[in-house]
């Protein structure tokens, strides 16, 4: 019998819904930029999404005993951290989008490497 690796609900549900808020505020700057409440509300959408992806990340814990697994699974958490950070950008210096959006892509690009590695190695190890 293989091993089987189980998400919990809460990360099989929970982070993507936080990344689609994420990709949808981060949309709002370049094509309703002109809107003054979807201005207004963005940074706000935002750290939503990363608050609940770091949530999600925090109380979903890899539990395997695979080491490089729980490297690409600290990574994706990781990306959690990043988002965040690019949350304080949004308020710190609101009137710059460079900060935000760096720490946005950075995320971004650490999610799709994990999103790739982590079912690679579950389906080597399973």
């Amino acid at each position: 019998m293989k091993n089987e690796i189980v998400r919990p609900k809460l990360a099989a549900i929970g982070a993507p819904v936080a990344l689609l808020i994420i990709f949808i505020a981060t949309l709002v700057p370049f094509f309703l930029m002109g809107n003054a409440v979807a201005r207004a509300v963005f940074p706000y959408v935002y750290s939503a999404g990363a608050l609940a992806l770091l949530l999600v990340r925090l109380f979903t814990p890899f539990k395997g005993t695979d080491l490089r697994l729980r490297g690409w699974h600290r990574i994706e958490s990781w990306t959690a951290i990043i988002f965040c950070v690019g949350a304080f950008f949004l308020f710190y210096n609101p009137g710059e989008l460079r900060d935000w959006l760096a720490f946005t892509l950075a995320g971004a690009v650490l999610q799709a490497v994990t999103s790739i590695a982590i079912p690679m190695r579950e389906k080597k190890i399973g």
